[in-house]
């Protein structure tokens, strides 16, 4: 298993900081596709692409788990064009808030 699947494996949120939220990540990460649907205070985690996603990530897989990891900074990865963001720019503000990356 590849540390970006364990990373989706394991993701886990606060609820009450998805409370409200209805959206759909899709993250594009090296040749992986990860969705992660936010729906009703849960969280549903799938390696196919989404119908249609809200916003969509596209990394290299060393840097998202840089990223991931604390040592890659989100704002310096879009600025640099290590990240690559489609879609809904204030779900991405709620990356590292929600889903601790970034």
């Amino acid at each position: 298993m590849s540390d970006v699947q364990a990373f989706f494996d394991n993701l886990n949120v606060d609820p009450s900081k998805i409370a409200g939220m209805n959206s759909v990540y899709q993250f594009n990460i090296g040749d992986g596709v990860y969705t992660v649907a936010v729906a009703d205070g849960a969280l549903k985690v799938s390696n196919a692409p989404a119908e249609k996603a809200n916003i969509e990530l596209t990394m290299a897989e060393a840097d998202f788990l840089a990223l991931t990891k604390g040592e890659l900074n989100g704002q310096q990865a879009f600025l640099t064009g290590k990240l690559k963001i489609k879609g809904d720019m204030t779900l991405a503000m709620k990356l590292q808030s929600v889903f601790n990356i970034g």
